[in-house]
């Protein structure tokens, strides 16, 4: 209490200058509730939050922006929470609307209470100070292999044909063009059908020794798995006589079908234990079967559950808590991965990235996508596949641009997680290759420095990847959105666009050494050189 009355008394002396609302100090200092609230800050103070896919937008400020994360989550992880430079935070239990315009910020939830407070001056003191509050660290991360060396992903090579000699060609292949073995990824289309949660028996003639080959090169393996369930299916019938399913809230004895990217399919409903039950007996039958190490779990979006009214068991739960109560399942399953996940911050879950596009636009979203990740808790953070996850891109190989999945490597390789899927051998010259295979050793070198930044987030909170801001608070680096740290003394600068060969460094103040053994005097920017094979980072001295 003490602390945050020394933080208010100059704006309680300076009545005129109106920061805030005189309502919304009151509330600040009892630490009081509201379900709306207007913040005026001035044009110094940025801020942080809310959605993942909205990190090339932050810092948020004057420019006016506007968002009601009831309605959809844009495909990514998503945290009814807004952090500042100037240490302050806003948190609410249930989905939040936000509004930035011209200095001002309006909150406001039709569905929970807003809490707002301060800690310090800086957007590392919120951070910690909501973080503590409202998503502490579990003490636990996901499986360490996630982190210590390169991801695989068989999405892009072969789309829904998911099947078992290509999945040991592309595995042998890992092995055979020197890139360092890590997680496979088994994508969509291994299974027999939505539900049917076994391997299809005219693609995997022997499943199980497919995986122990794997193992014995040094491989963990993971499944695609999603909540959906084939309609009109023999399993879609049983689940329905069983009431795991959602229903249609137009017709209460009709199930919803929901539409998603493969078509229309009933989903389950995990407001009744019972589908999480099922469910998960699903997922260890095939632990338990086939030795599989863990599961990637797609789909699950909000925007599944905002499909007109639908009606679960728990009647009151909003499309915001269906897709908490699925992201909570892999909980269970130390070797996971999600794309979308509602208010779990400090949870040892594996985030990625969504789908970027194969183009420098969306390479550029990289770092500010994760370093909204990072300020949001969801610090366990992959920055989607190489090149991008949309296979279209990649079926035509006279229009492959060669260094753009160069540059993509190299901007994922001091990420806490990197992850292949298109197959850089087949696309690229050894020139481009070796550049690749460069920037996946470097990840592989880093991988005791991933790991203690790793078990560091999962016991403190702090992001493993932070924005210059967060190290370097009130120096003027809050805008900075292509460089970013890797803890608190690595500072890592990709070239991120087409044909750079020079680009622009911020040093903060004090000494840096790179990559190359070159030092530098910081507190200005610094020229440097680009050349396709380098990835920049330095140290601070």
């Amino acid at each position: 209490m003490k602390s945050q009355m020394t933080e208010i008394k100059p704006f309680l002396s300076k009545i005129v200058l109106q920061s805030f609302l005189l309502l919304l100090l009151i509330y600040e200092v009892n630490g009081q509730r509201v379900d709306s609230l207007t913040i005026d800050f001035s044009i110094d103070e940025n801020w942080w939050g809310g959605l993942v896919a909205h990190g090339p937008e932050m810092p948020y400020g004057s420019a006016h922006f506007k968002f009601n994360q009831l309605d959809n989550a844009l495909l990514n992880q998503a945290q009814p929470l807004l952090i500042s430079s100037k240490g302050r935070y806003i948190w609410c239990e249930q989905p939040i609307s936000y509004q930035f315009d011209k200095n001002s910020l309006i909150v406001d939830s039709d569905h929970g209470k807003i809490i707002t407070g301060r800690s310090g001056k800086t957007l590392k003191s919120a951070y910690l100070e909501a973080s503590e509050r409202f998503f502490a660290p579990s003490g636990k991360m996901p499986d360490s292999l996630l982190f210590a060396k390169p991801q695989y992903n068989t999405w892009i090579e072969l789309i829904y044909d998911q099947n078992e000699k290509d999945i040991l060609d592309y595995a042998q292949a890992i092995i055979d063009n020197g890139l360092p073995p890590g997680v496979l990824m088994i994508d969509d289309n291994w299974q027999k059908d939505y539900g049917v949660w076994e391997f299809a028996s005219d693609k995997f003639s022997s499943p199980k020794a497919m995986v122990e080959k794997l193992h014995g090169q040094g491989f963990k393996v993971m499944l695609w798995i999603c909540p959906f369930i084939s309609a009109d299916s023999e399993i879609f019938r049983e689940l329905l006589a069983e009431g795991v399913l959602l229903m249609d809230g137009e017709s209460p004895n009709r199930p919803a079908l929901i539409r998603w990217w493969n078509g229309y399919s009933a989903l389950l409903d995990f407001t009744n234990p019972k589908a999480k039950e099922w469910f998960k007996s699903r997922l260890d039958h095939l632990q338990h079967t086939y030795d599989i190490d863990g599961f990637k779990f797609d789909a699950g979006d909000l925007h599944f559950y905002n499909q007109g009214p639908i009606i679960g068991k728990r009647a009151d739960a909003l499309p915001n808590d269906h897709m908490q109560l699925y992201a909570e399942i892999g909980l269970d399953y130390p070797l996971n991965e999600y794309r979308a996940c509602w208010k779990l911050g400090g949870q040892p879950l594996a985030q990625r990235l969504k789908d970027k596009a194969f183009n420098w636009e969306d390479l550029r979203t990289l770092i500010p996508g994760i370093l909204a990740q990072g300020m949001m808790g969801y610090y366990f953070a992959c920055p989607d596949m190489i090149g991008g996850g949309q296979y279209n891109s990649f079926l035509k190989l006279d229009s492959i641009d060669q260094e753009m999945i160069v540059r993509s490597a190299q901007t994922h390789a001091l990420m806490p997680m990197m992850q292949f899927s298109v197959a850089p051998w087949r696309i690229l010259d050894a020139e481009h290759m070796e550049a690749c295979k460069k920037a996946a050793l470097l990840h592989e070198e880093f991988g005791d420095t991933l790991l203690s930044l790793a078990n560091h987030a999962a016991t403190t909170g702090e992001p493993i990847v932070r924005p210059m801001e967060y190290v370097f608070p009130n120096q003027g680096y809050a805008q900075v959105i292509d460089q970013f740290m890797l803890g608190n003394d690595i500072l890592v600068a990709p070239a991120l666009y087409k044909g750079m060969r020079k680009r622009k460094v911020f040093l903060p103040k004090g000494r840096w050494i790179d990559e190359l053994g070159k030092k530098y005097r910081g507190g200005k920017s610094v020229e440097i050189e680009v050349p396709l094979e380098r990835l920049p980072y330095f140290k601070k001295i």
